[in-house]
């Protein structure tokens, strides 16, 4: 796997870890931003939703570490050729 190809996997994983930060932050913040005869819940934006999107950037990164430590050796193994003979 080339450095070029190893870079995009892990921007890409992170950025699939800031969609899934932001899935669970609004799943969490289901009707709770604006409720009703009261004003908006500012710690909602200002706590919860930095939080979630670092977590969700860790995991994600973490992921990319995982699969690449545990498919790395298998995908060198197929890019090299046969042996030369002699």
């Amino acid at each position: 796997m080339g450095q070029r190809t190893q870079a995009t996997a892990g921007c890409l994983s992170a950025l699939a870890g800031l969609g899934l930060g932001l899935a669970v932050w609004l799943e969490l913040t289901e009707g709770r931003v604006h409720r009703f005869e009261t004003g908006p819940d500012w710690r909602l934006v200002s706590l919860a939703l930095p939080a979630c999107l670092l977590g969700g950037i860790a995991v994600g990164t973490l992921g990319g570490l995982l699969l690449h430590r545990l498919l790395g050796p298998r995908l060198r193994s197929r890019r090299q050729g046969p042996p030369d003979p002699g």
